[in-house]
């Protein structure tokens, strides 16, 4: 009973944690940059650098015409478009302006200001993610090597375990939202972000049904019927919250802390 009480007790903790409200970034709020931002949209320039994708004509098109078709194609991956390289270089410029002044680094729309290698917006992240990729493609491996090839098999050719199919979802989910958070971490776009975002949340929706089912034991197909259908209902919603209506920047560290 003891055991069960403190169980329910994390879980509460869990929720209450998701539904919690999370603050906006300082760097994309300081007045200085977003006129920075501004003014380079307009002229083109951030100080002495300009970007050729970023000068208008008076309709709005591009003057030397659509700015993936300026270089090669083996040289298009790493452009950017006018608002990120806009953002970018006017990131650099006020983080150098406060480093002058004593000050540290702020967060940058929900991100650490980094620097671009080789196109990779934030290399480090993009290594960290795909190591974590391997590391779940291991384990996943692993366990599935160790259920099928080493272990006795029932009549029916499934494994013995009954829990093993929530793992192999589990491993799914996991190397999923790794293989996406490495591309938003190269290439931050709407479309990269979605995936990213949605990834990790679904990833920690189902860990939490995971850790529900497994910590309470629940071998009944309708008892974990009834225990993931409300959750499953929630986060498909959360992320439909997401994609449609509003992107919350501080949900992808709380996925990470949660996660880990």
């Amino acid at each position: 009973m003891h055991m069960a009480t403190r169980n329910w007790v994390a879980l509460f903790v869990v929720l209450s944690c998701l539904l919690g409200v999370l603050d906006a970034s300082a760097g994309d709020a300081d007045p200085l940059y977003r006129a920075c931002v501004k003014q380079c949209e307009e002229t083109g320039c951030v100080g002495q650098k300009c970007f050729p994708h970023c000068k208008f004509s008076s309709d709005g098109a591009s003057i030397n015409g659509p700015w993936y078709m300026q270089e090669p194609l083996y040289l298009q991956w790493k452009k950017w478009d006018c608002l990120s390289d806009c953002r970018y270089n006017c990131m650099v410029d006020r983080e150098i302006k406060r480093d002058a002044l004593g000050h540290g680094p702020v967060k940058y729309h929900g991100k650490w200001p980094f620097i671009r290698v080789y196109g990779i917006q934030e290399p480090a992240s993009v290594a960290f993610s795909v190591l974590n990729l391997a590391m779940h493609f291991h384990g996943w491996l692993s366990f599935f090597i160790l259920l099928y090839y080493k272990l006795p098999l029932k009549q029916t050719k499934k494994a013995y375990y009954e829990f093993s199919p929530l793992w192999h979802i589990y491993g799914f989910l996991s190397m999923n939202s790794w293989f996406w958070s490495a591309v938003f971490h190269s290439r931050d776009v709407d479309l990269t972000e979605k995936f990213d975002y949605s990834s990790a949340v679904a990833l920690l929706g189902f860990s939490l049904i995971l850790a529900i089912l497994r910590s309470f034991n629940v071998r009944d197909e309708a008892a974990r019927v009834m225990v993931a259908a409300p959750l499953l209902a929630f986060v498909t919603t959360h992320i439909l919250y997401l994609n449609f209506y509003k992107l919350d920047y501080g949900i992808r560290p709380l996925c990470l802390y949660l996660h880990f």
